[in-house]
């Protein structure tokens, strides 16, 4: 399961490079605190039960800032 945190940590880092291409830094940055949280958390050694936990504590964390994020910061049809 550590490996899968790897991964995450991967992509998002992927994620964060593109984002900073293309000059967006404010959404580089949150993908850079993303990997570093996943690459953290890999390397803890912890058990499979702790990190589906986190993995369900991320995916909580990250439905309520989007939907907070949708429903009071994002303008519809804004471009």
């Amino acid at each position: 399961m550590d490996r899968m945190f790897r991964v995450l940590a991967f992509w998002t880092g992927i994620f964060t490079v593109m984002f900073y291409v293309g000059d967006m830094q404010k959404t580089a940055l949150l993908f850079l605190v993303q990997t570093a949280f996943f690459l953290t958390v890999s390397y803890l050694k912890l058990s499979e039960r702790m990190y589906m936990y986190l993995f369900g504590a991320y995916c909580t964390v990250f439905m309520i800032g989007f939907t907070w994020y949708s429903e009071f910061i994002l303008i519809p049809g804004f471009h």
